[in-house]
């Protein structure tokens, strides 16, 4: 992801490439024919060099106070330090994320109104159940721009202080219980993906939130969790949870712990991530001014200290790979979505 923050976005013109594909109008027009159209497409082409001329709203889906709330704060002070211009964070919580979601899909395709992103409403949801929206036609990508990673946690009281040792107590003690977000969050899906993986008996208990979750983790009414690194952090630090390993491919800087493939788990990975997208059809050229924006504002001092006291990543990336990012993530739940035979609450 940060060698994607370098790649440089393809800025084109929409009301150019239109007219190469239609000289027969460009000829129309000539003629004294589509003023109407002709005079549209100047307008758009107007509007976007003047972009941003007012402020942007960067819509929160989700309650404020958690960590996608501070990221949604932190890419908007960015995109508007970089591009001068005021961006409201409002937060439009609801239906894991659909309400917001949706709400940004409706909205004119001008730059002015763009959603904050993340794993469940973009990369679970979407193959989980029937939404309002659609996350590939309704939005167009504009950029990554944090990632948390998830880490496995259990109550200290379990005789165990690694996956390999997690993995042979769970198979002797079948029914140990874990914690979500609720159904399909990405703490209910990495539990199921460990139960198919190491074919453990393991019982899932949603819940509201995952902090809930947490606390019933810590008081031994569950047993474990897969939980993101930032909302553990506290109680790992006071000794009221275990933690064992990380789910990333690879062993992250500043996190003390093996990675759960190192347990033979290939292929157990689960991060949380967030992204900047616009409404469909938004001009190229806003895009690219915003990604811009994020590309360089993500790099600065402020904005990586900022994610690092959230134990987050600051990224960035081009349209492109939010988009490939986006697919991936979507093939690879529905997979754990159908061998688990999930169903949506």
């Amino acid at each position: 992801m940060q060698s994607a923050a370098s790649q440089s976005v393809t800025r084109w013109s929409p009301v150019f490439a239109r007219r190469v594909a239609n000289g027969a109008l460009v000829l129309g027009v000539a003629l004294g024919l589509g003023l109407t159209t002709l005079g549209a497409s100047s307008e758009a082409q107007a509007q976007s060099a003047r972009f941003p001329s007012k402020p942007i709203r960067l819509v929160a889906p989700f309650a404020p106070g958690g960590a996608l709330d501070i990221i949604a704060r932190t890419a908007g002070q960015v995109i508007s330090e970089q591009l001068g211009q005021p961006v409201l964070v409002e937060n439009r919580a609801g239906a894991a994320g659909a309400i917001g979601s949706e709400f940004v899909a409706r909205q004119a395709p001008d730059g002015y109104n763009l959603l904050l992103g993340a794993t469940t409403t973009h990369g679970i949801n979407p193959v989980l159940q029937k939404l309002p929206y659609d996350p590939i036609k309704d939005f167009s990508p504009v950029s990554l721009v944090a990632t948390i990673p998830h880490i496995i946690v259990v109550n200290p009281s379990l005789p165990v202080n690694s996956m390999p040792e997690f993995i042979k107590y769970a198979k002797s003690k079948p029914g140990l219980a874990y914690g979500s977000a609720g159904t399909g969050s990405p703490h209910h899906l990495a539990g199921e993906m460990l139960k198919l993986m190491t074919g453990v008996d393991v019982v899932h208990v949603p819940y509201k939130g995952s902090g809930p979750a947490m606390t019933d983790v810590i008081a031994g009414q569950l047993q474990f969790m897969s939980i993101e690194y930032t909302a553990a952090l506290g109680n790992l630090k006071g000794g009221k949870l275990r933690a064992l390993g990380v789910a990333t491919p690879q062993r992250v800087p500043g996190i003390d712990l093996p990675t759960v493939i190192e347990a033979g788990l290939p292929g157990f990975e689960v991060t949380a991530w967030y992204a900047i997208y616009a409404p469909a059809n938004t001009p190229a050229e806003i895009v690219g001014t915003l990604q811009g924006a994020l590309a360089k504002g993500m790099r600065s001092n402020e904005a990586r200290e900022k994610m690092a006291s959230l134990s987050a990543t600051a990224v960035a990336s081009t349209p492109e790979v939010l988009m490939a990012h986006m697919k991936a993530e979507m093939e690879r739940w529905g997979k754990v979505i159908k061998a688990a035979n999930v169903k949506p609450e």
